[in-house]
């Protein structure tokens, strides 16, 4: 086969889709060249929808690329992931990620008392808000571990994950995304604090109704919900969602279902 005439490896997805690996860097001429031969074979096949994944090295195809049709479908640090899609009808590929998901952390220690921080950044900074240590949950990260992870960051607490109390969703927030806020109840598992000097103004054990009490947190009607929420946990009179590792039909990889046992 003339070079002209060569396709891009791909592999073939679950819906007829074509996912395209480019492992060698090539000039303009060739990349158009192959990606139209690929596109012509793609089409007698009747397949679907093409995804390039267009490492960063590789930068300067995605002019080319977009000339022929192609359109953006997200962006991470190292690549571009860009689509096109065969059919002369309405595509079905999937959005890209609609959410973003934050995580709130209620550390009560032995003695009603619950862990805040007032930040240095953000809406929050030289309001003299004590707020609950709050975070985002990283790529990969399971809520219950995101959790733990910002209270040992910003206050240096060790702790263990006790249940889900609540979870918010809002829409229209980071970057135009949707977000979804989950609230856990942890068990401290240290008690000395050692603050996150870059992003905290100061961490504190403070008794959970001077908390509750603030004016700020009385005057929002989702924080103070939340504050409501925490003082009946702390008198056993509300029951959250504990983890349970379990499978799916789809994976062997166990992940947890968040739920009430009682």
């Amino acid at each position: 086969m003339e070079e002209n005439r060569q396709v891009f490896e791909a592999d073939e997805d679950a819906y007829g889709g074509m996912n395209v690996h480019i492992k060698e860097s090539m000039d303009s001429i060739k990349f158009i060249a192959m990606l139209r031969a690929s596109i012509s074979q793609w089409t007698n096949q009747e397949k679907k929808g093409v995804w390039i994944k267009l490492h960063i090295e590789y930068a300067h195809l995605v002019n080319d690329a977009v000339k022929e049709g192609f359109w953006y479908h997200h962006a991470e640090a190292t690549y571009l992931m860009l689509v096109y899609w065969i059919p002369q009808t309405p595509h079905t590929i999937p959005a890209n990620a609609s959410h973003r998901i934050g995580i709130g952390a209620l550390v009560i220690n032995d003695n009603g008392e619950v862990l805040v921080v007032q930040e240095k950044n953000g809406i929050f900074k030289g309001t003299g808000v004590w707020k609950l240590p709050t975070g985002v949950v990283d790529e990969g990260e399971d809520i219950c571990d995101a959790a733990i992870r910002e209270v040992h960051e910003e206050a240096g607490i060790k702790a263990e994950f006790v249940e889900l109390l609540a979870f918010r969703q809002s829409h229209k927030s980071f970057f135009g995304k949707s977000d979804l806020f989950f609230v856990c109840m942890l068990k401290p598992l240290s008690y000395n604090i050692q603050k996150q000097d870059s992003e905290i103004e100061g961490a504190q054990w403070m008794a959970i109704e001077e908390y509750a009490a603030q004016p700020f947190i009385k005057k929002h009607e989702t924080f103070n919900k939340i504050a409501e929420i925490c003082l009946a946990k702390k008198e056993n009179k509300y029951n959250g969602f504990s983890k349970v590792l379990m499978t799916s039909a789809f994976s062997t990889k166990r992940t947890y279902l968040y739920y009430s046992q009682n």
